[in-house]
């Protein structure tokens, strides 16, 4: 099985300067999103080597100098546990199986945990595990026409259960 990370970055992409995302946010790395995550205190000392940085002291010199693409990687690592963290209370993420559980971290780091957990229909049918409703309510959704092959990865790696 191919992993999360691998996952995220065949999905958001590996962008080791500063960037617009579609939604307009500066952002880096694996999809961080700068204006609104930033880096924590331990990830400004490793990446910058120094911290207490403000957040647009942050992006300006992120601006500046970049990333290499173990800094990035480092990033993503932070940003799949937090995505672990958040869903880990959740008895419905536990009882899936890991392929299924790397399509809920994926839809996770994409939406956030609000956004998520808005897709109550498709949570409802996991808790029974219909996986094939669990995946018919993503197909019906403004996400999945907004995502693209991404959106087609991760539904038929929910109603197959087989890696992409």
């Amino acid at each position: 099985m191919k992993s999360i990370e691998e996952q995220l970055v065949l999905h958001e992409g590996l962008r080791l300067n500063v960037y617009r995302c579609p939604a307009g946010y500066q952002t880096i790395g694996v999809g961080r999103n700068l204006d609104t995550v930033g880096l924590s205190r331990d990830e400004q000392l490793r990446v910058l080597g120094c911290s207490g940085l403000s957040p647009s002291e942050v992006i300006t010199l992120l601006k500046i100098r970049g990333i290499t693409k173990d800094e990035a990687m480092f990033l993503l690592g932070n940003d799949i546990e937090k995505c672990y963290a958040d869903l880990e209370p959740f008895d419905w993420f536990q009882a899936l199986d890991p392929v299924r559980q790397k399509v809920i971290l994926d839809m996770r780091f994409n939406l956030g945990l609000k956004g998520l957990l808005k897709f109550k229909n498709m949570i409802a049918a996991l808790k029974v595990k219909d996986y094939k409703e669990a995946a018919r309510r993503m197909e019906d959704s403004l996400w999945y026409k907004q995502v693209g092959n991404r959106g087609k990865r991760l539904v038929k790696m929910m109603q197959t259960g087989f890696d992409y």
